[in-house]
């Protein structure tokens, strides 16, 4: 039997082009305030050139331990990768969450970006 965490939170956001430097912000209302515990990803196909980065913030200030690196090398649609921030990873209510990509990588790919955060 499978369990489910009700104390856990998810917010999903999805990022057009992962290949051009930009942010998207999430914002946290009362009910979304916790900790982030995880943050995974998922593309839409295949990356080139170099691995794009993507960094969640909050206030600024990156997550520790929060980057993600989406490798362009073996990527392809449905390319899952996750991390799971170790400190500077508290949301409070009227907080926004940033999610930062470098631009590094080529290809218009979108990005679909899931928060996990732990009331």
């Amino acid at each position: 039997m499978s369990t489910f965490n009700l104390n856990n939170v998810f917010l999903t956001v999805q990022i057009a082009d992962v290949s051009s430097a930009d942010q998207v912000y999430i914002p946290i209302t009362d009910e979304t305030a916790g900790e982030v515990v995880e943050i995974r990803t998922a593309i839409d196909g295949a990356i080139t050139s170099v691995d794009a980065i993507i960094t969640p913030k909050i206030g600024g200030t990156a997550m520790t331990n929060g980057a993600i690196t989406i490798a362009f090398s073996g990527s392809a649609a449905g390319t899952t990768d996750v991390s799971r921030p170790t400190g500077l990873r508290t949301v409070a209510a009227g907080d926004a969450i940033e999610i930062e990509t470098n631009g590094a990588s080529t290809g218009t790919r979108k990005l679909a970006v899931t928060i996990v955060i732990k009331r």
